[in-house]
């Protein structure tokens, strides 16, 4: 076969997973291709856009850590900033930011065609060559052009085999307008590998000009904005736009309830697996028929653009109904609906034919990362496509692969779960997914991910110098939360037990008053005792660091615990649905598998880490309240 060039690395599919995966090889000195079906997409946000949230901000501070750009994009577009279970602690804290649609694609764009060893190009793979050993040596298009490489990371998302439904309407395609990826499936069938269905969907868009917001709930951003970079240099502050809630009505529910059957699921068109964290709406009123009502969302897809997406109302139901609907919630009763929602499935490969280097067991030299191997979500694409990126470039220079431990990120998490259990459903990160989450914050991402990211290539000087002086201005504020103390009968120590209730017997360092749970860096501050000298992520981290190392230390012998009783036997007879602290998902998955030993059960696709700890607290109170005298 006669190659039209050549190169080290080349990347199918310009998403999310596909933008970081080129970028990332680029940047690490190997010429690299992106091949994408519309280069008018790139990086294009087909469903909500927004980037965060539970557990995926983790995954993008993460990202950031390492190199990576799905942050700062973040940062940079952002339209709307909110911190979620800000009171909670720490660990399941979620930034979460509404983007800007067509500015996200814009400058995501622009940074790809300006990248050095970086090469863009329209077309469509539909086969892989070969190496008389089975490796991969090159790509072939759907016009027969081919090219030469040493590793090819396929990121398709939903466009691989994509079939979109309105009703019992559908036609070929990855995304409303645009063409689906067709021949790839019958190449990777030939090669052995095991493909599956998946199915995704997004709501209406509709016209915010023709929204009444007196009716509806405003949901406006953060006073004080918060970052998914590290790096100050895309720190802008922006006026921000809010976004509104409003509810299902009875009237919604009538209106699904009586035509389910024009589902494509409900009517039997389709069969393939969606998201159980996402449901559409008309799931939402099946699944949860006790619930009078449900939370809607209208939020901007951009501060030039008219549409409004509507969060929580993806539906597959035809398009003549899904104006009824919409029209059927406060505010949206004279809503103009400008888009249709659709529901999508598609092609992927489970991941467990992946190493943890996201390089396929059966092909040496081809990488998948994003939706085709199972997941949603942007962010859990970023984090796949940097990796392989990663190891696309070790591949290609003949290096070790770099494997991410799920002790030390969520990326590994994310990794380790796709690998080793057998998902038949979409995976959303959850926080609930690691069992070492108040180890894996956000705030320390780039204390855990960062000296990772340098090692690889992906961090520069000047990211390396942010970082090292954090860090060493964090260390430097515990030790002097540590050595400072005030005592009882000084003027400070009566008036801090007199405006907050907490008494100082002695002296007590700033540290020990710190593990107060009503005292934070903040009031430190208040009374002269903070450092004017640090930034907010350095009292942050430094403040963290004190106030949970307790926690911290009992997390590791949980951890610890889990580990020792893999093998212990489970009762063929436990009734799992009576035990409330597990999930509901994990509920039905141990009810089906009954697995015989904590560690087979530790394994089963949708029981997290949490659930084991809770089974294992159960096991224990009963096996106490049996053996008791009393």
């Amino acid at each position: 076969m006669e190659f039209q060039d050549a190169y080290d690395v080349i990347v199918v599919g310009a998403g999310h997973a596909g933008c970081e995966a080129a970028l990332a090889a680029a940047r690490l000195g190997c010429p690299t291709l992106l091949l994408t079906l519309n280069l008018d997409k790139i990086a294009w946000q087909p469903c909500n856009p927004a980037v965060g949230g539970p557990a995926k901000s983790q995954l993008t501070h993460e990202v950031d850590a390492l190199g990576g750009e799905i942050a700062k994009m973040a940062d940079r577009t952002y339209l709307q900033k909110r911190v979620l279970n800000s009171s909670r602690g720490p660990a399941v804290w979620a930034l979460r930011a509404q983007t800007d649609k067509r500015e996200y694609a814009t400058v995501m764009k622009g940074i790809v065609e300006n990248q050095e060893n970086l090469t863009i190009r329209e077309g469509m793979v539909t086969d892989l060559v070969l190496g008389k050993n089975d490796e991969i040596i090159g790509v072939e298009t759907y016009f027969g052009v081919a090219f030469a490489c040493k590793a090819v990371i396929l990121t398709t998302g939903t466009f691989l085999g994509g079939r979109i439904w309105v009703g019992n309407k559908s036609m070929e395609a990855g995304r409303a307008g645009e063409f689906a990826a067709v021949g790839l499936t019958t190449t990777l069938h030939r090669l052995g590998f095991e493909t599956g269905r998946l199915k995704t969907g997004t709501p209406a868009r509709v016209d915010k000009r023709s929204v009444d917001y007196s009716k509806m709930e405003i949901q406006p951003g953060d006073g004080e904005v918060r970052w998914f970079s590290f790096d100050p240099q895309v720190w802008v502050e922006k006026e921000q736009i809010p976004c509104y809630m409003t509810r299902t009505t009875p009237e919604t529910h009538r209106l699904i309830q009586e035509n389910l059957g024009l589902s494509p699921v409900y009517g039997g068109w389709v069969d393939a697996k969606g998201p159980r964290y996402c449901p559409s709406i008309e799931d939402k009123i099946v699944r949860f028929a006790d619930k009078e009502s449900h939370q809607i969302f209208i939020e901007p897809e951009g501060r030039d653009i008219p549409e409004l997406y509507i969060q929580g109302f993806s539906t597959g139901l035809p398009e003549t109904l899904q104006i009824l609907m919409l029209r059927s919630l406060p505010g949206l009763e004279k809503c103009v609906m400008l888009r249709p929602a659709y529901a999508v499935e598609y092609d992927y490969l489970p991941a467990t034919q992946c190493y943890p280097s996201l390089m396929t067991k059966k092909i040496e030299g081809l990488f998948c990362a994003g939706q085709i191997n199972g997941t949603t979500g942007y962010e859990e694409a970023a984090a796949q496509g940097l990796v392989a990126g990663i190891n696309a470039v070790q591949f290609a220079q003949g290096r070790e692969m770099v494997i991410f431990p799920r002790e030390q990120s969520y990326i590994g998490t994310l990794i380790d779960d796709l690998c080793t259990k057998d998902l038949r459903e979409p995976y959303r990160m959850l926080t609930s997914r690691s069992e070492y989450r108040l180890l894996l914050r956000s705030d320390n991402a780039d204390q855990r991910m960062t000296p990772l990211g340098r090692a690889i290539g992906l961090i520069d000087d000047r990211r390396w110098n942010l970082f090292t002086r954090k860090q060493e201005h964090i260390i430097g504020e515990k030790e002097r939360l540590h050595s400072t103390r005030i005592k009882e009968h000084e003027d400070i120590g009566r008036l801090i037990t007199q405006h907050t209730q907490q008494v100082i017997k002695g002296s007590i360092t700033l540290a020990d008053l710190l593990r107060r749970p009503e005292i934070h860096y903040v009031d430190l501050e208040r009374y002269g005792l903070g450092n004017p000298h640090l930034h907010a992520a350095e009292k942050e981290g430094a403040e963290i660091d004190i106030k949970y190392s307790g926690y911290l230390a009992r997390q590791q012998n949980q951890i610890d615990q889990i580990a020792r009783q893999a093998n212990r036997h489970l009762p063929p007879n436990l009734d799992y649905d009576s035990i409330t602290t597990l999930s509901k998902e994990a509920r039905e998955k141990l009810t089906t598998v009954k697995p015989l030993t904590v560690g087979q059960a530790s394994r089963i696709g949708g029981v997290n880490p949490a659930d084991i700890n809770a089974l294992l607290i159960y096991l224990e109170t009963r096996q106490n309240l049996t053996t008791s005298p009393w």
